[in-house]
């Protein structure tokens, strides 16, 4: 078997299972955990959305669909991001639909990275962007935002900017910290780089759940569109995880590369998931509405509490995350995470699990209902207090 293994690709031998499944698997080993772990709404989808997936089972409609999708369900991502964004895709050559954002942000990186081509990522981040640089041969470059309220900014930016520089990965709203880049900060980053060749990655997939402000893309400002992916999906929007629906928005010259890779890649996203999605990005436009109403009620209270605890956090203005950091307690992030499993069964997610810019820092996901997130807080003070 040692003989066999040696022949496993390397790159893929070097990368770990994300620190967040490993913390998951951990915990469901505690059967009396309460788990603040995973970002999963906790909404079921929508009734009406059931509904569609049920007609088109009905009706047969579960053949392979053209590589990039169904071309109704291209016209409606199409509508949707104009409506949503002001952001113009036509449905017939700019738009791909994807099994989930993880493959869109797979054949992007697969379509425009080369060897020792370096990425720009600003950490703390969710973990699952480095092994896909890693596995195209490209080179993780991180920017510290920690000391800026965990938000990339054009002068934290330039000065990492080389001629290797080929992407730039914006995460807003950002998991694990929630903050949300402001237009005039975008606008600042899109003077930086409307001169450069080089591409911007802009996962906007926590789009619908930015409570203060309506979303705005770097694709929709004087000069970005050409070198922007927009990467976008359903599962947090719609709460359809399982369902696996992504999405790209890129200029046409770009995804008409991007489809041959998800060609080869997975032919094609599930023909029922994709009839699904018609139904949630027409009928269903404002289904995350009323789930990003009770988002704000719980960021809120979770917020406030951990105040009253004395613990430093910065307030999120979006997805459904707070950050707070634990450093007062002299503890790594993933000793204070395991104490407070084994002593008071609270599971949340260490910070290093998001780059060693997260080290200090635990995530909390507030996606579970207020009964789970009182609790949990009432264990997390009980806690600290022993500290």
């Amino acid at each position: 078997m040692e003989r066999l293994e040696r022949l496993i690709n390397p790159r893929v031998n070097e990368i770990q299972i994300s620190g967040i499944r490993k913390i998951s698997n951990l915990v469901s080993t505690y059967k009396d955990a309460i788990t603040l772990t995973i970002g999963q709404p906790d909404f079921p989808t929508p009734e009406h959305i059931l509904r569609s997936a049920e007609q088109a089972i009905a009706d047969h409609r579960t053949t392979y669909t053209p590589n990039p999708g169904l071309p109704e369900l291209r016209q409606a991502i199409s509508s949707f991001a104009e409506a949503k964004y002001g952001l113009k895709y036509n449905a017939a050559d700019e738009i791909i639909v994807t099994t989930g954002a993880s493959q869109a942000l797979d054949i992007t990186l697969r379509t425009i990275l080369t060897e020792g081509a370096e990425v720009i990522l600003p950490g703390p981040i969710y973990p699952g962007y480095e092994p896909l640089v890693r596995l195209c041969g490209g080179v993780p470059v991180y920017v510290d935002t920690r000391d800026n309220g965990f938000k990339l900014t054009a002068e934290l930016l330039e000065p990492h900017l080389t001629d290797k520089t080929r992407c730039i990965i914006l995460c807003y709203p950002s998991n694990p910290t929630g903050r949300v880049m402001t237009e005039d900060e975008l606008l600042e980053m899109a003077r930086l780089l409307e001169a450069r060749d080089l591409f911007i990655i802009s996962d906007e997939i926590y789009s619908e759940l930015i409570y203060d402000a309506p979303h705005r893309s770097i694709a929709a400002l004087p000069g970005m569109r050409d070198k922007t992916i927009v990467i976008n999906g359903l599962s947090k929007s719609h709460s359809m995880t399982g369902w696996r629906i992504g999405f790209t928005l890129a200029p046409a010259y770009l995804s008409q590369h991007m489809v041959k890779v998800h060609q080869y890649n997975v032919t094609c996203a599930s023909s029922i998931s994709q009839y699904a999605a018609i139904e949630a990005l027409t009928a269903g436009i404002d289904d995350a509405l009323p789930m990003k109403a009770e988002y704000v009620k719980r960021r809120d209270f979770v917020y406030d509490r951990l105040v009253g605890m004395g613990i430093d956090l910065v307030k999120p203005e979006g997805a459904f995350y707070l950050f707070p950091s634990i450093q007062q307690y002299g503890l790594s992030s993933m000793d204070f995470t395991m104490r407070l499993l084994e002593e008071q069964r609270v599971a949340v997610v260490p910070g290093d699990a998001f780059s060693i810019y997260g080290e200090g820092y635990i995530r909390i996901s507030y996606a579970y209902g207020m009964e789970v997130l009182e609790r949990a807080m009432e264990k997390l003070e009980m806690f600290v207090k022993t500290l």
